[in-house]
């Protein structure tokens, strides 16, 4: 099939466009090109489009290639992308976020809308995600949504103890500095390799059917305790990384006030993937503690920390 991948030389496009061309796909990548396209001899037959994603034209570059599929792992206008290639596209793939669904009612959590999205922008692709999906059922077209959560795993400074991705934090991960913790420390924090989540994309992709009208969690098997999650640092490293407890209205309040970090330690990151794995045999190679062992590791090979 012909595949166009939208950000297929990203985190997640650097696992998923060699899936699909050893799967015998015809793959472009469409990027902006901000991140190389990687050397490997896979890449050779990869094709790609420079366009930057919502600049003047990018639908009419993306419509113009003809895809049979197209994944839209950035999502940042749905509607706009729908439209371009509705007459072109049989099969519609875009990437959301857990984080859309808002406060988990229950753990592991299902795709479904838990509570009101505290993020403007996530809430409103969240909206655009939805119309689209319906927009294509009444159209008869082929339309599939992948909800990944905390995205981690090499090529990426993964999450640290902070609720961010800096490696200033990660230095003093690796020093055995304290973390402070809203306590008790249980809320469950689900790192999940990109290769796991383009495996998600690429089994939406090859079981196109089972896949139509879906929206569909992916990631690990299962999640780690915050507790848990700053241990796992502390044995990578080989360091004892003490943990200081507060009040959750302190961490909230004067550890770290920035929502985009403590939701991390607040909301409940276990996605439910049973429905898919049951329904394109999606199957997770990667543990949380993995998939940040890989992280470190590709910050050390790089020489970043």
């Amino acid at each position: 099939m012909r595949i166009c991948v939208i950000g297929g030389t990203g985190h997640v496009g650097k696992y998923l466009t060699p899936m699909l061309v050893e799967a015998g796909h015809e793959v472009t990548v469409v990027a902006s090109g901000r991140t190389p396209v990687p050397d490997d001899a896979v890449w050779s037959c990869v094709r790609v489009a420079r366009q930057q994603y919502g600049a003047e034209g990018w639908t009419n570059t993306i419509r113009d290639l003809k895809a049979e599929v197209v994944i839209d792992i950035l999502q940042g206008d749905s509607p706009a992308l729908y439209a371009a290639v509705r007459e072109t596209c049989d099969h519609l793939i875009v990437c959301g976020s857990v984080w859309m669904l808002g406060l988990p009612r229950v753990v592991p959590t299902s795709e479904e809308t838990q509570g009101t999205c505290v993020f403007k922008g996530y809430a409103r692709r969240y909206t655009q995600l939805l119309e689209t999906k319906t927009r294509a059922a009444a159209d008869g077209k082929t339309f599939t949504a992948i909800m990944p959560p905390n995205i981690c795993g090499p090529y990426k400074v993964p999450l640290d103890g902070r609720g961010g991705r800096s490696l200033e934090i990660h230095r003093s991960h690796r020093r055995g500095e304290p973390v402070i913790l809203p306590e008790p420390g249980s809320t469950l924090i689900g790192p999940c390799d990109a290769e796991d989540i383009a495996r998600g994309f690429f089994c939406a992709v090859q079981r196109r059917d089972e896949a139509a009208d879906e929206v569909f969690n992916v990631g690990s098997v299962y999640a780690l305790t915050a507790v848990k999650f700053i241990e796992t640092y502390g044995c990578i490293y080989g360091v004892k990384i003490p943990i200081e407890f507060v009040s959750w209205r302190k961490f909230e309040e004067e550890v770290l006030p920035e929502v985009g970090a403590h939701w991390h330690f607040k909301a409940n990151m276990c996605p439910d993937i049973s429905k898919i794995s049951r329904k394109l045999g999606y199957r997770p190679a990667h543990t949380p503690e993995q998939t940040l062992e890989r992280a470190v590791k590709w910050m050390m090979d790089e020489k970043l920390l």
